[in-house]
């Protein structure tokens, strides 16, 4: 169950007509949290990411799961069932939580250091084209909050 204040900061994003990556950013930043906190591990940077992503779907936000040829069929099948899961309200299992929870306390904590952090944003970015990260940056700028 994501902490009250994501929820809410989510929900402020989405007041705010900020996009649902946006929104679920914030339950990614959540998971790095925890894993710092020592709350539990991650295999790795991504694997953490997912995690956030798949709480966040599940907490309501309208974030589509992956497009075919861009994700195993696995994991848009997990996707999916988190985005139904954020549209009904049935309380999830308290023992499979249980068992995930202790799997995820024996990985460990360097998924979420500054250091792994900067290496997936940099080997996600060199996959996508100069073009679409010139108009993200220009985008970026555009709606960037002037104090």
């Amino acid at each position: 169950m994501p902490d009250k204040e994501t929820l809410e900061r989510a929900e402020e994003d989405k007041r705010e007509g900020k996009s649902p990556s946006t929104q679920a950013g914030e339950f990614v930043r959540e998971e790095m949290d925890h894993i710092r906190e020592g709350k539990h591990g991650a295999r790795s940077t991504k694997q953490a990411i997912a995690i956030g992503l798949s709480k966040a779907r599940r907490a309501g936000v309208d974030l589509p799961p992956p497009k075919e040829g861009t994700a195993s069929s696995e994991t848009r099948q997990k996707a999916s069932r988190d985005v139904r899961r954020g549209k009904s309200r049935r309380k999830p299992s308290t023992t499979r939580a249980r068992a995930v929870r202790k799997a995820l306390k024996r990985e460990g904590h360097g998924a979420a250091s500054s250091k792994s952090l900067s290496r997936q944003a940099r080997t996600a970015s060199a996959k996508r084209s100069p073009a679409s990260r010139s108009r993200a940056a220009k985008k970026a700028a555009a709606t960037r909050k002037r104090v």
